[in-house]
């Protein structure tokens, strides 16, 4: 009976747009290379944000203060921070009451180029990431260089990356959910990491994706 579900999907899947989400593969090469959905820009003064149920890339919320996001931003493709991804850094930081916060893994992907706007795919190669925690759940943001990119593409790891680019980062993901008379942040950065540990949240997630979906893991 799957077998028959998997060849009609097959037959019928160049008819229909793929869901960014599970309907596009994360690629053969990954944790190494990946294909990421971005959502936002630098160029962009919305936030968007994928809308799970439907695919379509819709307003989160207007930036209505001056963080805007430094890099493109988007999610990994069937990927899902899950009891993998929480139980990970649970254990990294020494706690014991962090959960995953139920979304595709994010991404930050690093280029020379400009987009106009998001809802697109690209292949990127992540180089470490940010190990934030967003009220109590686990919400790393990957970051990756644009494969292929003529300023960043060299780049093999997070110490390739200036501290002047990490703090811009950090600065956005720490500020993007404050008003400006707000002293505290409502998320925490604890940790900045390397290529290997961000390939391990990587395949966690993607653990994670396969146990919380079991009926989409096979379809490629």
């Amino acid at each position: 009976m799957q077998e028959d579900v998997l060849r009609i999907y097959h037959k019928l899947q160049p008819l229909f747009r793929a869901h960014p989400w599970h309907g596009v593969p994360l690629g053969t090469n990954y944790p190494e290379i990946v294909t990421a959905y971005i959502e936002v820009g630098p160029a962009d003064s919305v936030k968007y944000e994928l809308d799970k149920a439907s695919g379509i890339l819709k307003v989160d919320r207007p930036q209505l203060y001056s963080n805007i996001c430094p890099t493109l931003y988007g999610m990994l493709p069937r990927t899902y921070s899950g009891k993998r991804v929480a139980e990970y850094c649970n254990r990294k930081t020494g706690r014991n009451d962090i959960a995953g916060d139920d979304d595709p893994l994010d991404i930050c992907v690093l280029t020379e180029k400009y987009f106009p706007h998001g809802d697109i795919l690209l292949q990127a190669r992540p180089i470490g990431g940010i190990r934030m925690i967003d009220n109590g759940e686990a919400d790393d943001k990957i970051i990756a260089v644009m494969k292929g990119d003529a300023i960043y593409g060299s780049w093999q790891d997070i110490s390739d990356c200036p501290d002047s680019i990490l703090k811009r980062i950090e600065h956005y993901f720490l500020t993007y959910k404050m008003a400006p008379d707000e002293t505290s942040p409502k998320t925490e950065i604890v940790a900045i990491y390397g290529k290997e540990e961000a390939h391990q949240i990587i395949q966690l997630g993607v653990e994670d994706y396969k146990e919380k979906f079991p009926h989409l893991a096979d379809i490629f």
